[in-house]
């Protein structure tokens, strides 16, 4: 039996397609489940948990842009479209010669 060129190629470029895999270089790793909440043992009466070093610098950083940003926010300008058009109003008015705010007339 007869096998066109072009199938021998793709079952020749088959096997080294399926067995490559990149960065892989042993077995994926799984940590088993420990019951314990985050996988830590908790102390035993009398001891306090020991903090690990980037706990500290987590916390300031997280709860610290929190705070950053809420300031900001506070301290937003006011850009919005309203506004703008309000203030626009007023001049024109006041470069005519109108009053913008409304007195009402002595009966």
């Amino acid at each position: 039996m007869l096998i066109p060129s072009s199938l021998r190629l793709l079952r020749a470029a088959t096997p080294r397609l399926q067995h490559r895999r990149l960065a892989s270089h042993e077995a994926p790793q799984y940590n088993e489940p420990s019951g314990w909440l985050f996988g830590e043992k908790p102390p035993g009466p009398g001891q306090k948990r020991v903090k690990e070093d980037w706990e500290n610098i987590w916390y300031i950083g997280m709860f610290g842009s929190m705070a950053f940003a809420t300031v900001m926010l506070y301290y937003k300008p006011d850009t919005s479209i309203q506004t703008w058009a309000l203030r626009e109003a007023k001049e024109r008015m006041e470069a005519r010669g109108e009053k913008y705010k409304y007195q009402p007339s002595s009966s």
